[in-house]
């Protein structure tokens, strides 16, 4: 048993029933590896106590918020005895707590043009975990990855399922995929939910549709979509960090979802100028414009 008072955290015996899906010298690249992540919410938070299970050595973690009933359903870090605290601070301690050896740098304020570069210095992988309508900090926290050549995960909760996209230095950038350039907020929603889920596997069993209002910015989600999207995103962030396994990035992507029992690979060549994500996204202004009417 390990003793915190007698001597140095045993990294070896804490993660060593890793070993066999990874060799011990790989283990020793996770441990050397640093993750940032931005967004500790829904799941974010996930990501970083998943990450951090694999032994990743090194986190940045940025969010300002703090945690509140309503997050009860979903975050990692949402209990009473966290109410009203910052999210960075609670996962921080959370990702601690399983590895107190983490070298580990918080950013209290969340992601901005003042710190983004220095949020993802030294990152072997950005993985997001902005909310859903966070655009702006998401745009510069992709498009200042792509720029710094480093790789970066995307894996969206959708009711009981996960959407997963990987974007690789040199290939498919996140703006030429979304096209969110240009856009207000709610075309940049819809244009976001497309590219996430071309197969839209989920919304079969969306039993209250009018509980999705992009123009208000809501909608619901669920623990097991957020725990399924840290167990995809932490997989394949692993996969680059360890450089094996297929990793196909934008435009392809991939849906799970264990409600349906299915799961399907998306490939959008040209992104949002895809004929069908051009349509998509035509029917789509149509459907919230009737929306907005009633």
């Amino acid at each position: 048993m390990f003793d915190q008072q007698a001597g140095a955290f045993p990294y070896d015996n804490a993660f060593s029933r890793n070993l066999g899906w990874v060799t011990e010298a790989e283990q020793q690249k996770l441990r050397k590896a640093k993750i940032a992540v931005a967004g500790l919410g829904g799941v974010g938070g996930f990501h970083v106590t998943t990450l951090a299970r694999f032994g990743i050595g090194a986190f940045s973690i940025a969010d300002f918020d703090t945690f509140d009933v309503p997050n009860f359903n979903r975050q990692a870090g949402a209990t009473v005895s966290s109410l009203g605290r910052p999210k960075a601070e609670v996962i921080g301690a959370m990702a601690k707590d399983i590895n107190p050896d983490i070298d580990l740098q918080v950013f209290p304020k969340g992601v901005d043009e003042s710190n983004i570069e220095s949020f993802l210095q030294g990152a072997s992988v950005y993985v997001d975990g902005l909310d859903f309508f966070a655009f702006k900090a998401r745009q510069l926290a992709f498009a200042t990855a792509y720029r710094m050549g480093i790789p970066a995960v995307t894996a969206a909760p959708l009711g009981m399922g996960t959407s997963v996209l990987v974007f690789l230095p040199g290939k498919m950038s996140f703006e030429d995929y979304f096209g969110f350039e240009g856009c207000n907020d709610t075309e940049k929603a819809l244009r976001f939910l497309l590219g996430l889920t071309p197969k839209r596997l989920h919304a079969a069993y969306l039993v209250e549709p009018d509980r999705i209002n992009l123009q208000e910015k809501r909608g619901p989600s669920t623990v097991a979509g957020c725990m399924l999207c840290a167990g995809v995103a932490a997989t394949e962030t692993v996969k680059l960090i360890l450089g094996r396994g297929d990793i196909r990035p934008a435009p392809w992507s991939y849906h799970v979802d264990a409600y349906r029992h299915q799961a399907s690979w998306s490939w959008r060549p040209m992104g949002y100028r895809n004929p069908l994500q051009r349509l998509g996204f035509k029917l789509g202004m149509a459907m919230l414009t009737r929306q907005a009417l009633k």
